[in-house]
């Protein structure tokens, strides 16, 4: 599932590392990855909240501003010229009052959908900061990323802080000439080295203000992959590990650029094939709504389609995070909330079969795919998701090729009797059909 019309979804690196490639590196380094992937992929889902000034003007984030990317101005430009659209978006940044900003009520919204951990858009391509920088004078008034770091942690929801390395509005990267712009810098690096310095020396400051100053991070994401290239270089080979020092539990994600910095992958707006899976820890990026960022009148995605594109991340090994766009009064949409109430009423029964769980083998996964079933595994049991209508009357599990034999089949979230179980066949009872993609707990047959 992907948007192809759309000018904002990047793609995997080529040339991306594998599990292998990270295994060479210094052993210090590489047993701290080991800690931090299994918590990664214990999570399971996650909230990417992209929040900025465009959720005052209702468009794509900030895309309008680059005259070449054309597809966020259709099929109807935010203003009637470039002119007039950069200089009124700009000054969007005098007007930005989220009086009614909670975090702490998003982290108990947050908590109740079953959400593990949330990102917080530090700053997109606009450069205008969600925190007091010191870089520049183009941030909000007041930190609002703090309180949302300290919310989500109070909470028990692990803190990521996104980042965007692009910044339009800094001098070093787009001159403010009136010239149209692309989305990457507006000079040669190489033509000019010293103007390029400071751009670099600007996104290290911003980069180390962000992992140094907000307590325990869980991830730092990294937007914007067209910067770092070898046309835009950005160092990070020294700093990102040197930060990550500093945070010992924060994954870095330097998205779709392969490499050292990148520790998992982002398919974007992508839920994968069993073919297409990445190697590394993985988390396919799916926004509520047609868009990132908050925009009126925007259409979200069902609940049901929701909850089959999650159940088809987990059991193929991923994670995803959903995307939610806040108003620019600081409250979350309406829809966005009834759906997050939803997922999390859901998992109030199944989370047992989400959590901590990893992907079952190629064959028994295509066996239940065939079922339309999803399942996963822990180390002590099966679990599966009736994806369509329950079948009438029974399952025969061994039509799934099992590797262990089942001791017992309960349902999950409920504390009634065992279902009946004779040579591997449940009897099903047909309150499942009353349930959206009910889940059973199949009891493994411990090895001697």
């Amino acid at each position: 599932m992907t948007n192809t019309h759309r000018g904002d979804i990047e793609t995997v690196a080529t040339g991306a590392w594998t599990p292998a490639d990270f295994a060479a590196l210094p052993l210090n380094d590489y047993t701290a990855l080991q800690k931090r992937w299994p918590w990664f992929q214990d999570q399971k889902i996650g909230v990417l909240v992209h929040w900025g000034l465009y959720s005052q003007a209702g468009i794509v984030e900030s895309w309008q501003l680059s005259d070449a990317d054309g597809w966020a101005r259709r099929p109807k430009a935010w203003r009637p010229n470039m002119t007039q659209l950069k200089h009124d978006y700009w000054q969007l940044a005098d007007h930005f009052a989220p009086t009614r900003y909670d975090p702490t009520h998003w982290a108990r919204l947050f908590r109740q959908a079953g959400l593990r951990y949330a990102i917080f858009t530090t700053k997109h391509h606009d450069g205008y900061t969600l925190y007091t920088t010191n870089a520049s004078d183009y941030h909000t008034t007041t930190d609002l990323f703090a309180p949302f770091a300290q919310a989500m942690r109070a909470a028990g929801i692990g803190v990521g802080a996104y980042y965007s390395k692009a910044d339009w509005h800094q001098p070093d990267y787009w001159r403010p000439n009136g010239h149209p712009k692309h989305r990457g810098a507006d000079y040669a690096p190489s033509d000019n080295p010293a103007r390029w310095q400071r751009y670099v020396d600007f996104v290290h400051q911003q980069l180390t203000e962000i992992a140094t100053q907000y307590g325990p991070l869980r991830m730092l994401w990294l937007d914007a992959g067209w910067v770092g290239n070898a046309r835009e270089p950005l160092n990070f080979d020294r700093l990102l590990p040197a930060l990550q020092h500093q945070q010992p539990e924060m994954l870095l994600v330097n998205r779709t650029m392969g490499g050292r910095c990148e520790e998992y992958v982002t398919p974007e707006r992508q839920v994968p094939t069993l073919t297409q899976r990445p190697t590394l820890p993985w988390e396919s990026n799916l926004p509520l709504a047609n868009n990132w960022g908050y925009a009126p009148h925007d259409h979200y995605k069902p609940f049901g389609q929701l909850l089959s594109d999650i159940l088809q991340v987990i059991t193929l090994g991923g994670n995803i995070v959903l995307g939610v766009g806040p108003k620019a009064d600081g409250t979350l949409p309406a829809p966005a909330v009834q759906r997050l109430k939803q997922l999390g009423g859901w998992l109030a029964l199944n989370g047992a079969g989400i959590y901590g769980t990893r992907p079952v083998c190629p064959v028994v996964m295509q066996a239940a795919q065939q079922r339309h079933l999803a399942i996963t595994q822990d180390d002590h049991a099966y679990y599966i998701f009736f994806k369509r209508r329950v079948p009438d009357r029974q399952l025969d599990l061994k039509s799934l090729h099992l590797p262990l034999s089942i001791t017992q089949v309960t349902r999950l979230g409920l504390t009634a009797a065992p279902l009946p179980l004779a040579n591997q066949i449940i009897q099903l009872p047909g309150t499942l059909r009353q349930s959206r993609c009910p889940g059973l707990r199949l009891t493994k047959l411990e090895r001697s």
